[in-house]
């Protein structure tokens, strides 16, 4: 990759810098598209060639307004100003004290972060995320997997916390396998099985008269969201919605999944000793994530189990014609790898699934014009109520796929994304040398009127192209937001969410199968639905409507 520091910039002709790029290109297409590699390329050639003017321009990175190590301390005591803030509120409290951009310094061994609140410095920092981009976060996880627990992983610690080529190296292998769409259409008969279940269970719990679900409905949820993902990352149903439902291994993970968020949130964000000191915090974290690690490997090697067994009568039968699933496509590749990989997939993808889901549940039955569009386009891919899905169903509906983007826009899952930029940059007029932490807070534009038009509109509209629109009666155009740098749900470049075809596809059938059988209302207010740990959860009762529809 193209290292520059401020003083040499000038001196490298634009010959020598297509020339080192295209070297770092060959390296990164590795495991990028085609277009993306070339995107870089480019960028990285115009980014040197104008950094030497604009740094020149720019104020000091020690001019940045900052927060000292002891002020931050102060604050996080009894009656400080941040002691009692969830994340989101802790950002937009960073805000209000620093401004648009803002020097937090690291205590107990964090490291010193700029936080920033610019489309234009997001773009900017994403442009120098380098071959392999750094994504600070997920430390105490990495910590457990590679120093507390190092004989279960064995230096395959997965996606989340990893860096450098250890990470490049595991996505490298898991990319071609994850992001392959023809890969998960595998799953179209038996995800769309979970969602039959599903459908049952809120027939059977909904209140005869009022037809409103129990207010734990959360549950019911994760255990959808749960279900769902092990049909891809154990190629099998757990039956936690019916069949299994006093399952206390489920109940235990789902339990233990939740405390690592909040605990992980404490210990990634607040000042805290633990990396000196194992603290009560730390030791609750280990207590939760031990329990996640056996609770998901003994699924795992069940399920490992099971495969090669269904291999060799394959082998024996001289079958050939089975379409092989996700998880053993990767233990024909590297058997370690994986039981890492589902192991990621059944931790990443419950709290994080119901989050999203519950927000766009929300935001259909508060917008009850936008939910009946929403049922047309379904009704007519699905003519019935058992109707089953099928390629062509997925390649139909624009509006549902517009839907759950702005859901996810009015109720984002994360307050941002952090990089460690590898050149040398200017954020907000002030330098910035590469090797910083910079996180890029977009939670508070989301809902920010400079940015996007009827901010505080759920308009799936402004995702549609203009041929898509059709009949839904906006102008798309006018209602895109200011930069496509605010609104990255599932991250961006090579580092972007592995598992974004899964989560669409669950979320898609999910929200298809609900809508076609059920009007959806929710007559609560909806102030303060999310509280922000790591990720945004529910935070309010999920006592959600759900009335017949007729046929």
């Amino acid at each position: 990759m193209l290292i520059l520091k401020s003083g040499n910039a000038a001196s490298f002709s634009k010959n020598s810098i297509l020339r080192v790029n295209l070297i770092s290109y060959k390296i990164r297409n590795k495991f990028l598209s085609l277009p993306g590699a070339l995107q870089f390329v480019f960028t990285a050639t115009r980014t040197c060639s104008t950094l030497s003017d604009e740094w020149k321009d720019a104020k000091a990175f020690e001019d940045i307004p900052k927060i000292g190590a002891w002020k931050l301390l102060r604050n996080f005591l009894p009656g400080g100003k941040y002691r009692n803030l969830d994340s989101a509120q802790l950002m937009l409290a960073f805000k209000e004290d620093l401004g648009p951009i803002g020097l937090v310094k690291g205590v107990f061994g964090k490291a010193d972060a700029v936080l920033c609140h610019s489309p234009q410095d997001f773009e900017k920092v994403y442009r120098n995320e380098g071959v392999w981009p750094t994504r600070p976060g997920m430390t105490v996880l990495y910590h457990y997997r590679n120093v507390l627990r190092p004989e279960i992983f064995q230096g395959v610690e997965g996606l989340s916390g990893t860096q450098g080529e250890k990470w490049g190296n595991f996505r490298t292998v898991v990319n071609p396998i994850l992001m392959q769409p023809r890969n998960v259409r595998v799953y179209f008969h038996k995800m769309s099985q979970v969602n039959r279940e599903f459908i049952e269970r809120i027939q059977q719990i909904r209140d005869p008269q009022t037809h409103e679900v129990p207010e734990n409905f959360e549950e019911e949820i994760n255990r959808w969201t749960l279900e769902s993902v092990s049909v891809v990352a154990l190629d099998k149903q757990l039956g936690l919605i019916s069949k299994h439902r006093d399952n206390p291994q489920a109940k235990l993970l789902f339990k233990s999944l939740t405390e690592m968020f909040v605990y992980s949130m404490d210990l990634e964000i607040k000042p805290s000793i633990w990396k000196y000191y194992t603290t009560p915090t730390m030791k609750k974290a280990v207590r939760s994530l031990d329990q996640i690690t056996e609770i998901t490997k003994a699924y795992i090697e069940e399920a490992i189990a099971r495969i090669e067994n269904e291999s060799q009568n394959d082998l024996s039968n001289k079958s050939s014609e089975r379409e092989k699933s996700v998880l053993e496509k990767l233990i024909n590749v590297d058997k370690q790898t994986a039981m890492v990989m589902a192991m990621d997939m059944l931790m990443a993808g419950v709290d994080t699934t119901t989050s999203t889901f519950t927000g766009l549940l929300l935001c259909l039955a508060k917008n009850p014009d936008k939910q009946e569009k929403l049922r047309k386009e379904v009704c007519k891919l699905l003519p019935h109520k058992n109707s089953e899905f099928n390629e062509a169903v997925f390649k139909n509906m624009p509006y549902l796929k517009a839907c759950i983007k702005e859901s996810l826009r009015m109720y984002p899952l994360t307050l941002g994304n952090t990089r460690v930029p590898v050149n040398d940059i200017v954020l907000s007029g002030y330098r910035v040398p590469r090797g910083t932490q910079v996180l890029m807070i977009s939670t508070s534009l989301m809902r920010d009127e400079n940015h996007y038009p009827r901010a505080n509109e759920f308009l799936p509209e402004r995702w549609l192209r203009p041929t898509e629109a059709g009949s839904h009666g906006e102008c798309p155009n006018f209602l895109k937001p200011s930069s496509p740098f605010i609104y990255l749900p599932f991250g961006f470049g090579s580092r972007s969410f592995i598992g974004r075809r899964i989560v669409e596809m669950e979320l898609e059938m999910g929200i298809a199968r609900l809508i076609r059988n059920f009007y959806v209302d929710f007559k609560y207010p909806v102030d303060n639905a999310f509280r922000c740990v790591l990720i945004n959860v529910p935070n309010i009762p999920l006592k959600f409507q759900f009335t017949d529809v007729e046929n």
